[in-house]
């Protein structure tokens, strides 16, 4: 299992499943801050418990400002290959009050297969409110659950 939120900001994209989604504010953080791709390592990571995502990729080291999640992501599929797992299937939901990504789904589905060189349909992509409850239903930020089966 995997989660990850990031605060929204002015001023930066709001990039989520690799896809940049047009908004009046992004996440924060100090690579893209895609909250669906860094939920998706850390349950990829914990279920070969080859630890999480800030042990492989430090927020202290400049070399990950600003990069893309999906380049983090294909490098936790080669540890997954390198450790001898198979990925049986990702489900991933994300929680933001707005905008809504239902047109997004498909091309998130899309980008996650490919950084993992697996099929789209191991791959789900939810996305929900919180009915204004909460940090993410103030829409003070975004979050995402996701959990993965290995073989």
């Amino acid at each position: 299992m995997g989660y990850d939120v990031h605060r929204l900001t002015e001023g930066r994209d709001l990039i989520l499943g690799g896809v940049t989604i047009p908004f009046e504010k992004g996440l924060l953080g100090h690579s893209d801050a895609d909250v669906v791709v860094h939920a998706i390592m850390d349950a990829l990571l914990g279920a070969a418990a080859l630890g999480d995502i800030g042990q492989h990729f430090p927020d202290t080291d400049p070399r990950y400002k600003g990069i893309s999640s999906i380049l983090l992501l294909q490098h936790v599929g080669k540890l997954l290959s390198d450790h001898h797992y198979t990925i049986g299937n990702i489900d991933a939901t994300i929680i933001a009050q707005r905008p809504k990504l239902a047109p997004y789904r498909p091309e998130m589905v899309k980008n996650i297969a490919n950084a993992l060189n697996i099929e789209e349909n191991q791959i789900c992509v939810k996305a929900t409110t919180e009915e204004g409850l909460g940090f993410t239903g103030r829409q003070e930020g975004i979050a995402s659950q996701a959990i993965a089966l290995l073989i």
